[in-house]
Formats: C-alpha cells, structure tokens, sequence
C-alpha cells in the first residue's frame, strides 16, 4: 500500500513537472529567445525541446512505475524497503538528467553527465542478480572512460578560448561568441575527443557496448529513461559542441563525423537486430539504430534534415519507452527475457500486446506513427543534397531491421501461449500510460501542433548557430 501510495504521489509530480515543460516549449516560438539564470545557466530553445522530451519520458516512466514497483514487490522480487529506494534513485536519475540542458559552463555539464551514469548504474544493477551487477559495472567503466576522454576534449576548448581571448571559461556562451576566432586545428582535435567520449554514452557504434547489456539488465522503467533520454542527452551535449565548431570551422567536419558514426551505428544495429534472442537486448539494438538515424540528420545538415532529426528524437523517445514498458510487462509475466520463452502476448495480456504491436509498427517507421514523418524525411533530405548514397543506405538499412523486428514481433505477440501457468495483470495504470504514448505517436505522426513544429524550428536555428 505504501510503496503505490509514493508511486502514485510521484507520477502527480512528474505530471507537474510535464506540463511545466510545455509551458516552457511554448515559451520559445519560431523566433526564439534566450533566458540566462545566474552565470552557470543557460536557457534556449534547444534546451527547451530537450526538457521537455524528458519531462515526457519521465512522466510516463512515473505511472508506468506505479503496477510495475508494485508487482514486483507482491512477486517478492524486491522489499519494501527496495521499492522506496527505488523512487528515490529515479528521481536523482531525473533530476541529474534536467540538469544537463540548462548548465552553462562546459565543465559543470561534464560533472552532470557523470552524475547520471554514476545515479544510473545502481538501477541497472537494481535487482542484484550476477547479470544486473556485471552489467552495471559494464556500464560505468565504459561510461566513464569516454567521458574522461570528453572532459580532456573539453579542456582543449577552454584552451582553445585562452589562446584566442586571454579568458580562462568554460562558460558555452563566451566560447560561442569567440567560436570565430578559436585555432581550427585545435577545435578539430577536441571535438574528436567530444565526439567519442560523449558518443561512448550517447550509444554510437562502436562505443556502444555497453548499451545492450545495461538497457538489458536495467529495472524496465529505467530501461525507457535510459533509451529515451539519456542517449539523446548525451548527443545533446555533442550538438553543443558542435555549433562552436561549425562557427569556427565550417559546415563540412562535425557533419561528415556525424554521418560517418550515424551510418556506422545502423550498420552494426542491422547484424545484432536480426540474430538477437533477448528481448530488451533488442530493443537495446534498436536505440543503436535510431541513434544513428538522429546523427544522420544532423550530418545532413539542411534545416529539414535536422529538423527531421529532432522530430525522429523525440519520436523515437515516446516509442522506444512504449516498447519497453510493454517488453517489461511481458518478461515480469513471463519470467523471462528470452524471446524463445515469449509468444501469446496478445492472449495474455491483451493491452499490452496492442501496444506493442503499435509500438513494433511505429518504430520501424509505418504510418501514421511520427518516426514515418521523420524517416521521410531524412530520406528526402539525402536526395534533395544529393547524397544519394546516404539515402541508399537509410532504405537499405531500413527495410532490414524492420523485418527483423516484425519477425521476432510477429512471434512474440501473436505466437502460441505457453503452456505453463501465467499470473497476468494490466493495471488501470499501465493501461493509461500505454494510451498517453500511443495518442502522441500517432498524434504527431498525423499532424505536428503549432508549438511543437515552433520549438523545433527554434531549436534547429540554435544548431546552425543563427
């Protein structure tokens, strides 16, 4: 009673905290402004559309956790004791993960993306079995290898600032505003650093290793945190970069980096997908894949590609946390991970194979869900720069891991039940959460609202550095 009572107290919150967010997305219209709090601080229209995917995620984590902390605890998975730890690591998880969008000063945004991995890795050891633990250490040795390499790249710009303006700051926008005259070679050299440190954590083939087994072994609700927010903030870090970078060495190095990493991923994520027998370890694959796609877009260039890219960000945000939530439900009911031990979902627990079955379609780009919108048009992108290579390889990735999805899907929801006896259960709660992420995949794959469609062209304005 007591741990449904906080969860249900903490899903309000985090309710609080979403609408705020909205607010605040609304707040930066196609113009845009900038709002700076204090001197360590630092508010745009990038900012705002990343606070709000979070605060989305997070939310529907929220009520998500509220049947999920509460079946394992009536399964005798956890203590009570563990439950309430529980909601207390997810919201320094959370906290840690606002913190990264608005800090100012490249040196205290390294501190918070440490923070979050540090936070993070006793939830992906939450349940403390051999797996959880070793993929928790994973997790946080390879995390903060790369990220050692990113705070190094980070101290190159700062010296980079030094040389060109005599400033020592690690404040973003003094780096910004002398972009023009910082030394080429020297940015070119810490963005390296910047790209695979940060793309460690981000999830960028090959500095993804650590990602099948985290997402894997990861307490379900935060496996959604995880493949919903955390990569993206921590690509979020690299776009910032990114635009000093454009600024003082043209619109031709970060690009082709980041197509160069973004076609890589979906390579690698296509192999794992297709022989993949875990379920959530293939779900963990398919974040690899649309990481890849995100970096595409911005690798493109174009103000529609990155447009599509940060449409494809959050798209994949709400539908990657849907499948996940139901893949959680499932392997509780089942006892299992093993897509071999799953089938019958559909029979079983009725709503969350409908809601997988939507999430299986939406995520492998078919209409009307928002990750079709964004595919598109990457796709046109590609061909309207006459990349036409870049655009081969999207259709061609594409079409395999999507049939590599609805293949072990197909299987999965609409197999034979097993013959063993199940103790399904879909709360009224877990329902909710399914219909909150289902209108808004289909929603914006029908139509983008105005204050959508205005924050995200804000927010691509602020990564072309207008």
């Amino acid at each position: 009673m007591l741990l449904t009572i906080v969860g249900v107290i903490n899903a309000i919150l985090h309710l609080v905290i979403w609408l705020a967010s909205l607010f605040l997305l609304g707040s930066f219209n196609s113009g845009g402004h900038k709002i700076m709090l204090l001197g360590y601080f630092y508010l745009d229209a990038l900012s705002a559309f990343m606070i709000f995917t979070s605060a989305t995620i997070a939310f529907a984590a929220a009520l998500y956790s509220i049947s999920f902390i509460r079946t394992d605890y009536n399964l005798k998975k956890i203590s009570r004791n563990k439950g309430l730890f529980y909601y207390l690591l997810f919201n320094l998880f959370v906290a840690s993960m606002f913190l990264v969008p608005v800090i100012n000063n490249l040196g205290l945004l390294w501190v918070a993306i440490e923070l979050t991995t540090l936070i993070s890795s006793f939830l992906v050891g939450f349940y403390n079995t051999k797996h959880s633990v070793e993929a928790a250490w994973k997790y946080l040795i390879i995390c903060s290898v790369g990220i050692t390499l990113a705070l190094f790249g980070t101290i190159i710009f700062a010296y980079a600032m030094n040389l060109a303006s005599g400033i020592n700051s690690f404040n973003w926008t003094e780096l910004l505003a002398y972009s023009g005259k910082l030394d080429p070679n020297l940015v070119k050299a810490a963005f390296i650093f910047i790209l695979i440190g940060y793309g460690t954590k981000a999830g960028l083939a090959p500095m993804h290793t650590w990602l099948p087994d985290a997402h894997s072994q990861a307490i379900s609700p935060i496996s959604a945190l995880l493949s919903g927010v955390l990569l993206k903030i921590s690509l979020y870090a690299i776009l910032r970069f990114g635009i000093i970078v454009v600024k003082c060495c043209g619109w031709s190095f970060y690009p082709n980096l980041m197509l160069i990493f973004g076609l890589f991923s979906l390579a690698v994520a296509a192999i794992f997908i297709i022989v993949q027998k875990d379920i959530k370890r293939l779900l963990a694959y398919s974040s690899i894949e649309h990481l890849g796609l995100i970096s595409i877009g911005i690798g493109l260039g174009s103000d529609l590609a990155i447009f599509a890219a940060l449409l494809h960000l959050f798209g994949h945000a709400i539908t990657k946390s849907l499948m996940f939530f139901g893949a959680g439900k499932v392997a509780q009911t089942y006892n299992s991970h093993e897509l071999k031990d799953i089938s019958g979902v559909s029979r079983v627990l009725p709503a969350t194979g409908i809601a997988l079955l939507i999430g299986a379609l939406a995520l492998i780009g078919f209409p009307p869900g928002s990750i079709f919108i964004s595919e598109l048009l990457l796709v046109i992108s590609a061909i309207s720069s006459r990349n036409y290579f870049t655009a081969g390889a999207l259709l061609f990735f594409l079409a395999i891991i999507g049939g590599a999805i609805l293949f072990h899907f197909g299987k999965v929801i609409f197999g034979k039940p097993p013959e063993k006896e199940l103790s399904p259960n879909e709360s009224p709660g877990l329902v909710l959460t399914y219909v909150f992420l289902i209108v808004m995949i289909i929603g914006l794959g029908i139509f983008v609202p105005t204050i959508f469609r205005h924050s995200i062209l804000s927010a691509v304005a602020v990564i072309k550095g207008i």
